[in-house]
């Protein structure tokens, strides 16, 4: 059974096949998993820590914040939240270092709010 594919692109909603949208699906598994290889243990634990954290805080959190709370060396987290930057999907940081975004939350007003389960609300990146 086929089935359209609704695009949003501004205010304006595509219908498209589903042909394109499934093949493209097929192969994402194995994109994501080539894009996430650079991560070790240790990059998930600190990405892990900012997006659970960045909602229940709603400013920016500090490197010696991660570090303290994770058990690494100050060092090693400055090392992984830059990698994690680099990789332009992960992070990001402020002037002063601390990070304000982490794919899918943020703590910039935009106009994307979220609210989860736990009754956190932030806002989307």
């Amino acid at each position: 059974m086929s089935a359209p594919i609704l695009h949003g692109v501004g205010r304006d909603i595509l219908t498209l096949p589903e042909d394109g949208f499934v093949q493209a699906m097929r192969h994402l598994p194995a994109r994501m998993s080539a894009r996430l290889a650079f991560m070790t243990r240790r990059h998930h634990l600190v990405r892990d820590f900012v997006v659970r954290e960045l909602p229940r805080q709603h400013h920016p959190l500090r490197p010696g914040r991660i570090a303290q709370t994770t058990g690494l060396e100050l060092h090693e987290v400055t090392r992984i939240l830059a990698d994690l930057e680099q990789h332009l999907f992960f992070l990001a940081r402020d002037a002063a270092g601390n990070v304000s975004w982490a794919f899918p939350v943020t703590t910039s007003r935009t106009p994307h709010r979220l609210t989860f389960s736990t009754g956190e609300k932030t806002f989307g990146a």
